[in-house]
């Protein structure tokens, strides 16, 4: 008779000790996954971050932090001999003088994009299925701050460059946290060190761009995968879904192979956006100096609609007990305090407004809560005038129009989109058979 190999019989010994096959059998290997599309958002930011972590380890190998001004003399000849910081020589020199620098650096980039709207995306479709309901609310919870974290670490990234449009960036939000009362001039020296540019700001985001954030980014995803791995899944409604089973493929092998095509696809996507789609082309803005800022400078996506609140909400200057509250600190700052902790708050808030405090295990459709539905789309709109609203520089170019007017433009539809988005959305959903 034939002898197993030494790794087999090491194997058999080991779970004889341990059990694990067993368990493998019974808790891993026959789990079940759902199969519907939408479920999909949440793999897709697993895997963005996966890029986003392998890219960033190459960058960071290359790019140098220092606010030191140099001279540049490298391959891009428009700036020969222009003064610069060395964060900034350091991006031309990864984009023009490192062999796939430049593809790597946009992969990086749009990886970002795509992981915060695969996070959007995803927290999207929990509220508008109900699955921030019990047990899941941790959940939820874990999600939002994931979604704090990645707008956080996207601007940072974004912000260590030395450009003209990084440093624009930087001076409004030195600006927003310095509006905030009584603790705002202590809050920014704390966060940035000083006005920008000063010599720790770009070393201090950096370390927090490549150490600090992405470290917890991974703990919440390991905390959101394991909670998510230990509870039941959830499913739309159908024939044999309820509260106690579950309908989908198995992990393996039906649904492992369709995880590692997703993650294949969103690779080559993520590959081939960086390839054929310019994205942050620092080498146009040039090196950042105060003075030069011009139009058309944006924000990632993700931020837009900060920067759209700055521009088209009131420029009022509030003075209340002799302290005066100017236009950033509600445009900018207290704006997103509110809507960050009305996510945070939702899936109590929920459960009050549809008074149901049970658990489940089978999301609802939107339209068995239309008017619930409609206050999202709502949210929604108004948060998508003021993305619109942040390029309403680059809109009014685009259509030869004045800046003041699509200002206005925005400013009403700020009110009316909404409005109108909330009663389209209830009574499509009403005439869909909703409640």
């Amino acid at each position: 008779m034939k002898k197993s190999p030494l790794i087999a019989r090491l194997a058999r010994k080991f779970d004889q000790e341990v059990g694990y096959a067993r368990t493998l059998r019974k808790e891993v290997v026959r789990k079940i996954f759902p199969d519907h599309w939408t479920f999909l958002f949440g793999e897709i930011a697993l895997y963005s971050f996966v890029i986003l972590v392998v890219t960033g380890i190459f960058l960071s190998l290359l790019f140098s932090p220092g606010s030191e001004p140099v001279i540049y003399h490298g391959s891009y000849a428009p700036l020969d001999g222009v003064p610069m910081s060395q964060a900034y020589r350091s991006l031309l020199h990864i984009s023009f003088d490192v062999r796939g620098g430049l593809l790597l650096r946009q992969i990086h980039h749009w990886a970002a994009d795509l992981f915060v709207a695969a996070i959007v995306l995803h927290i999207v479709r929990l509220f508008f299925t109900g699955a921030y309901r019990a047990p899941r609310q941790t959940n939820w919870l874990i999600g939002v701050t994931l979604l704090i974290l990645a707008v956080t670490n996207g601007f940072f990234g974004y912000s260590i460059g030395g450009d003209l449009l990084s440093g624009t960036g930087l001076r409004i939000a030195y600006a927003v946290v310095l509006s905030c009362p009584l603790i705002g001039p202590w809050l920014a020296f704390l966060v940035f060190g000083g006005p920008p540019p000063n010599p720790m700001l770009l070393p201090r985001i950096y370390s927090l761009h490549i150490f600090l954030v992405p470290a917890v980014i991974a703990l919440f995803l390991t905390l959101h995968l394991g909670i998510l791995w230990r509870q039941k899944h959830t499913n739309y409604p159908g024939p044999r879904r309820n509260d106690s089973t579950i309908v989908g493929s198995r992990l393996w092998p039906n649904y492992a192979i369709k995880s590692i095509a997703m993650f294949l696809f969103v690779s080559a996507v993520l590959v081939a956006l960086g390839a054929f789609a310019q994205i942050n082309p620092v080498w146009i803005f040039g090196p950042y100096f105060g003075p030069a800022v011009s139009a058309g400078s944006q924000p990632d996506w993700y931020l837009g609609w900060a920067e759209g609140a700055v521009r088209l909400l009131p420029r009022l200057n509030i003075h209340i007990f002799g302290h005066q509250i100017p236009q950033p600190f509600y445009a900018g700052f207290l704006l997103s305090i509110i809507a960050f902790a009305w996510l945070y708050f939702w899936p109590a808030i929920g459960a009050r407004l549809l008074r149901d405090k049970g658990t489940h295990h089978v999301l609802y459709l939107p339209r068995e809560h239309p008017w619930l539905c409609a206050l999202g789309m709502a949210v929604l709109a108004f948060f998508f005038v003021l993305l619109l609203g942040g390029g309403d520089d680059v809109i009014a170019v685009l259509f030869n129009s004045r800046v003041l007017h699509v200002r206005y433009l925005f400013r009403i539809l700020l009110v009316a989109l909404p409005v109108a988005a909330a009663a389209a959305t209830y009574g499509f959903l009403r005439l869909r058979g909703g409640k």
